[in-house]
């Protein structure tokens, strides 16, 4: 039977969350709600401590201490299929066998909602070809993946995610590696995921502009410690980024959208130079 901790609100959240290697904290006592229908940007510099917030809100990591809590429920109290019906997750870099097509890649993620033997039905058949519409794959469904650009690759993999029918999407750094117009194609899709399908989406960006234009939330991370949560509005700021990246910036306003854009400010010795 499962505990309901009646307290917390629908979502997803970690309360009083601890998590070391060895003995090595990465960070102690994290406390934060994911809101439901949303895209949550986690930022901040390298080993600050986000791909492994995004591992124990996939259940990958267990706290230490604390819990992490979907709708009131401790995720380690479901189990591996019942927590691949609710979260779904995309790794960074994630690696297909040889000569995999597209179709195949996605029927993968029907496995949460068949039985052992279980033959393969027609809503296995109408959430794959959903998943591959949404993601603008449908036309790619008999190409090989090893074939396919980097953003192609990238909504493949998020088109297995899809069809697993979960409400909330886990994207450990969607755009790395790839070119500028395949990342504005992903972070794109991401936006019309939850503003279109009403999905749950975190991911793990190390572009702030990208966060900045495209996240409802922003948490900002600095040495295993959440230094600011909010609006777009609220966290990017030029006092944060010096305090979390240690580098000057100016922070206006996208032209386009309205929302905040970082410019990063030469360092002394740059600014000396120019001045020569």
């Amino acid at each position: 039977m499962l505990q309901r901790d009646t307290t917390m609100h629908k979502g997803l959240s970690a309360k009083n969350a601890s998590v070391s290697y060895g003995q090595t904290a990465v960070f102690q006592s994290l406390s934060f709600r994911v809101k439901p229908r949303t895209l949550t940007a986690l930022i901040g510099s390298n080993g600050s401590g986000k791909s492994t917030i995004l591992r124990m809100l996939a259940g990958l990591i267990k706290p230490r201490s604390g819990s992490i809590l979907l709708d009131g429920c401790s995720i380690f109290d479901l189990s591996v299929k019942q927590m691949a019906r609710r979260i779904g997750v995309l790794s960074q870099g994630p690696v297909a066998p040889e000569g995999l097509k597209v179709e195949d890649l996605v029927r993968q993620g029907r496995y949460p909602h068949r039985s052992l033997f279980g033959r393969w039905s027609v809503q296995d058949d109408k959430e794959c070809n959903d998943a591959l519409r949404l993601t603008g794959m449908d036309d790619f469904r008999d190409r090989q993946l090893d074939s396919l650009s980097g953003g192609q690759r990238q909504r493949a993999w998020i088109s297995m995610a899809l069809a697993q029918q979960t409400d909330i999407l886990l994207l450990d750094e969607p755009t790395t590696y790839l070119d500028l117009a395949h990342q504005i194609e992903i972070m794109e899709l991401a936006v019309d995921l939850v503003r279109q399908n009403g999905k749950t989406v975190v991911a793990v960006l190390h572009d702030l502009n990208q966060a900045a234009r495209y996240a409802d939330c922003v948490l900002l991370l600095k040495e295993g410690s959440i230094i600011a949560a909010g609006t777009p509005d609220a966290v990017i700021t030029a006092e944060n980024i010096a305090n979390a990246f240690g580098v000057l910036a100016e922070v206006c306003r996208d032209p386009f959208t309205g929302t905040p854009m970082y410019i990063p400010l030469p360092r002394q010795k740059d600014r000396d130079r120019s001045e020569q």
